[in-house]
């Protein structure tokens, strides 16, 4: 939408070698590179209908590597081939490495958010953003009014599809039943400290 939000992705090597990578983002020659020099990458996944962004790209980079959709994505992304619809269930080749869970009650989103109990990180794409204290002034206004400049929190769009709150609370606890003290952010800084508390807090408002 023209903001300068950034975008991290991330790249998880499976215990058979392959690479598993998360929100792919536009394909550049040190990415490459450096993909490269890790192993082959054999899932990519979308974990929302929005981060569709780079997709594309990385099927023509990697052909051979399976694509996973969040539910309503690949009918959004005709332009990719998709092997495969995420869920609550894991993959079989990332079964015991990583957990996953759909979070219920924002249809306009389904995203799925993921557990890496190795690393007790959870990954997040736009569930909630951690923006800040960098960036142009007109957007650090943008985000300050909006209650989100520099601390961890879902912003108004993601409230505002927030379609079934019951629901959404509902997943919000399953996911505090993970273990995680760092939070992998789709957009701004990951949280490394009071993960937790710190996602609790963010979405108290539901209570």
């Amino acid at each position: 939408m023209g903001l300068p939000l950034g975008r991290q992705i991330v790249v998880l090597r499976l215990p058979g070698g392959g690479l598993w990578i998360h929100s792919p983002v536009p394909m550049t020659l040190e990415l490459r590179r450096e993909l490269a020099a890790l192993g082959e990458v054999r899932h990519v996944v979308g974990p929302n209908i929005w981060h569709d962004e780079g997709l594309r790209e990385f099927q023509a980079e990697h052909p051979a590597a399976c694509f996973h959709a969040a539910p309503g994505l690949a009918v959004q992304k005709r332009d990719v081939r998709f092997g495969a619809e995420l869920s609550d269930a894991a993959h079989p080749d990332w079964v015991g490495v990583l957990d996953q869970h759909l979070v219920r009650g924002m249809p306009r989103m389904n995203e799925v958010v993921f557990y890496h109990p190795a690393s007790c990180s959870l990954i997040l794409a736009d569930l909630a953003f951690n923006l800040g204290p960098d960036g142009p002034w007109w957007f650090a206004l943008l985000m300050r009014s909006y209650g989100v400049w520099n601390r961890f929190a879902p912003t108004p769009l993601e409230k505002w599809m927030m379609q079934d709150k019951v629901a959404v609370r509902a997943s919000l606890d399953r996911i505090l039943q993970w273990n995680f003290t760092r939070i992998i952010v789709g957009h701004g800084r990951n949280v490394e400290v009071d993960a937790r508390e710190i996602f609790r807090a963010a979405y108290a408002f539901l209570q």
